[in-house]
C-alpha cells in the first residue's frame, strides 16, 4: 500500500527532553534546507505549530511531555518557505482558533495563500493552554463552541472577498477582504486525539490530524464517526520514531500499519542526529515502497 507522506518540521518546536540537540541551535538556513529537500522528494506538506508564550515555570515539568518550549511563528516561518519551495503543501499545525478572529485568520492565510499559488493547508485547533487563553484575553471555557462556529466562519470567508457570515459569537458582512485564497476550498484539517476532536473534524473539516497515534488508536476513533466531506484526509504522525535508513522493513512496517488502519497521509517520526542525517532519513523515506509522491492539483 502506498500512501503520502508529510514531515513534522524540524528546529520550529522544541520539547525539552526529546529535541535532539542540533536543533537547538539551528535556524532559518537549516529549515530551508528540509523545506527544500521535502519539496523536491514529493513530500505532501511541512508544518509549523502555533503558541505565542508558554508558562517558563512548567519547563522543567515538561520534559518527556508533548508541548514545546519554543515555537517559531507560523505565518512568518511558513511565508519563508513558501518562496524557497514550489510544490509542497503548507501547513500551520496548528493554528488556535480562539487567539484569533476568522476574518483574520481567512486575511492572513490568504494572502499566504496567494503568495504559495494555493498550497495552504489550515491546520486548526481549539487550544488547552489556560494560562495562553488568558494572556490574549481569549474566552476558555466555550473555547469548544466558539472553535466549531470559527471554522464555519472561516468556510463561509476563505476565497470570498466580501463574505458574509452571522453567528453567535461572529458576524461580519460588507467588509472587502482582499487579497484573499485562491484555493476554490481551502483544506481545513482539525487537530487533536479526543473524541471531541473526531466529531469536530469529520462533522467541519476537510481532515483530521490527531498527534502520534497507535493503528488501533486510530481504527477505533474512525470506526464511530463517518466524514461529512469528500476526500477526506486523516493525517497521522507515527507515535514511535522510526529509521528507514539502518531498518527500512520496519520503517515500511510502522508507517503500512497506520495507512491500512485508516491513514491517507503520515508523518513520520524518523530518528536523527544532525540536519545531514535528517536529510537522508527524507530521502531514506522516499526510496520506501510504500511511499507515494505528492502529486498538486494543477497537475493530476
Amino acid at each position: 500500500m502506498r500512501i503520502r507522506m508529510g514531515i513534522s518540521t524540524p528546529v520550529v518546536l522544541e520539547i525539552p527532553g526529546r529535541t535532539p540537540e542540533w536543533e537547538r541551535t539551528a535556524g532559518i538556513a537549516e529549515i530551508a534546507r528540509i523545506a527544500e529537500t521535502a519539496d523536491r522528494l514529493g513530500f505532501d506538506h511541512l508544518t509549523c505549530s502555533e503558541h505565542v508564550a508558554v508558562a517558563a515555570h512548567s519547563e522543567s515539568a515538561m520534559l518527556g511531555g508533548s508541548r514545546g518550549t519554543r515555537y517559531w511563528d507560523p505565518l512568518s516561518t511558513l511565508s519563508y518557505l513558501a518562496a524557497r519551495t514550489t510544490r509542497i503543501r503548507l501547513c500551520p499545525s496548528v493554528l488556535v482558533l480562539g487567539y484569533h478572529h476568522p476574518l483574520a485568520i481567512a486575511k492572513r492565510y490568504g494572502t499566504l495563500d496567494v503568495i504559495s499559488a494555493g498550497r495552504v493547508v489550515l491546520g486548526v485547533g481549539v487550544g488547552t493552554a489556560r494560562e495562553e487563553f488568558e494572556l490574549l484575553g481569549a474566552p476558555f471555557t466555550d473555547r469548544g463552541r466558539r472553535a466549531d462556529e470559527s471554522i464555519t466562519a472561516l468556510r463561509a470567508a476563505l476565497g470570498q472577498r466580501v463574505p458574509e457570515f452571522s453567528g453567535r459569537y461572529y458576524r461580519f458582512e460588507g467588509l472587502v477582504v482582499d487579497p484573499h485564497a485562491v484555493q476554490e476550498r481551502m483544506p481545513i484539517w482539525v487537530g487533536g486525539s479526543s473524541d471531541a476532536a473526531v466529531r469536530r473534524a469529520t462533522a467541519l473539516g476537510d481532515g483530521w490530524i490527531p498527534a502520534g497515534v497507535t493503528p488501533e488508536l486510530l481504527r477505533d476513533r474512525l470506526s464511530r464517526y463517518q466524514p461529512a466531506a469528500k476526500d477526506f484526509e486523516v493525517v497521522v504522525g507515527t507515535a514511535q520514531s522510526i529509521d528507514p535508513i539502518s531498518e527500512p522493513a520496519r520503517a515500511a512496517d510502522v508507517i503500512g500499519a497506520l495507512a491500512a488502519a485508516g491513514a491517507t497521509i503520515v508523518q513520520p517520526r524518523v530518528r536523527h542526529e544532525s540536519l545531514d542525517h535528517y536529510l537522508d532519513q527524507l530521502t531514506a523515506l522516499s526510496e520506501l515502497s510504500c511511499f507515494e509522491p505528492f502529486t498538486p492539483a494543477a497537475d493530476r
